[in-house]
This record gives structure tokens, C-alpha cells and sequence, in this order.
């Protein structure tokens, strides 16, 4: 039963990026510009998707047991430290440079489109990186 929530949440997802257009690198990148023609139809997109999500971890945070999984698994730490913000930083630039965060990005590849290709192997390596030097600091 998992398994098919799961898949049908990313289909949603997946859709949903289509539909407002955050699977379109130009169109991203046309928002994060704001000097030239600035295009603000996705601060509509996020705030939607921020709101929706703010009102969903309330009400996850109130359950004891998730619905279809056998325990809840909400992030607790409210620490802003160098790991966050340099974390946010590189996000941030990569978003920035190429239009393309995670989520559109898996769209992009299931699409064969090779920017997202690119991105997603360049976001792939950068995690291993990361672990890689998570680990010998260790």
C-alpha cells in the first residue's frame, strides 16, 4: 500500500511541477531574475506550496502515526549552523545558475532532457563529495 501512495504522490508531484512551470529551466530562471524581465508567476507556485506544507506539518505533528507508514519521520532540529547555511548557499547557486532544483530535475530525466541529465549527475556527485567528507571528518 506504500508503495502505491508513494508513486502516486510523486506522480501528483511530478504533474504539479509540469503544470506551474517549475520544470522549465527558463521560466525558473526568468523568476530568480530580477533585473531584466522579471516573471513573479512562481512566487504564486511557492507560496501555494508553503502554505500547503505549513499546514501539513501542524497536522502531522499532532498525529502519532502516519497513515501509511509505520512511524512518523519529521525533521526536529532547529540548529542554524555553518552545515544549513552553507548547505542553502549551494542550493541556492546551483538554482540560480542552471534553473533546476531536485524535484524538477528527476522530472527533466524522466523527460530524457539532457540539462537534467547533467544536473542530476553533477547533484549525485556533490552528495557522494559530501559524504565523502562527512565521513573523514569523522
Amino acid at each position: 500500500m506504500m508503495i502505491v501512495v508513494s508513486l502516486l504522490s510523486g506522480l501528483v508531484f511530478g504533474l504539479g511541477l509540469l503544470i506551474s512551470g517549475m520544470a522549465n529551466p527558463a521560466k525558473v530562471l526568468g523568476f530568480l531574475d530580477i533585473t531584466r524581465l522579471w516573471d513573479p508567476s512562481l512566487a504564486f507556485v511557492m507560496g501555494g506550496a508553503i502554505s500547503v506544507g505549513f499546514f501539513a506539518f501542524r497536522m502531522a505533528q499532532k498525529r502519532t502515526r502516519p497513515v501509511c507508514a509505520p512511524e512518523m519521520h519529521l525533521p526536529t532540529s532547529q540548529n542554524i549552523d555553518k552545515r544549513l547555511i552553507g548547505g542553502s548557499a549551494l542550493f541556492g547557486l546551483g538554482w540560480g545558475l542552471a534553473g533546476i532544483c531536485p524535484g524538477p530535475a528527476i522530472v527533466l530525466v524522466g523527460a530524457g532532457i539532457t540539462k537534467g541529465i547533467i544536473f542530476v549527475a553533477a547533484m549525485l556527485a556533490g552528495m557522494l563529495i559530501f559524504q565523502w567528507l562527512d565521513n573523514k571528518g569523522k
